[in-house]
């Protein structure tokens, strides 16, 4: 069972700015679409979509996280 745990990150300046860089994101969409289109994804790949997409909702998460930060 996991629980909850609680935890400050201090934000630097621009983090409202931050995402993925384009290459990153680039592959990520290449690989979701090839899913999309049929193709099963090699274990290596399906691996490294699910990792991809854990960062993209971290970064997500820190993006709210800073624009909740610069509206107090």
């Amino acid at each position: 069972m996991s629980s909850p745990i609680l935890m400050e990150v201090e934000m630097p300046a621009g983090m409202q700015q931050f995402r993925l860089p384009e290459g990153v994101h680039l592959r990520l969409q290449a690989l979701l679409d090839k899913q999309d289109e049929g193709y099963e994804l090699t274990p290596a790949e399906r691996k490294e979509a699910e990792g991809l997409v854990e960062l993209s909702e971290w970064l997500s998460l820190l993006h709210l996280k800073a624009q909740r930060l610069a509206a107090i």
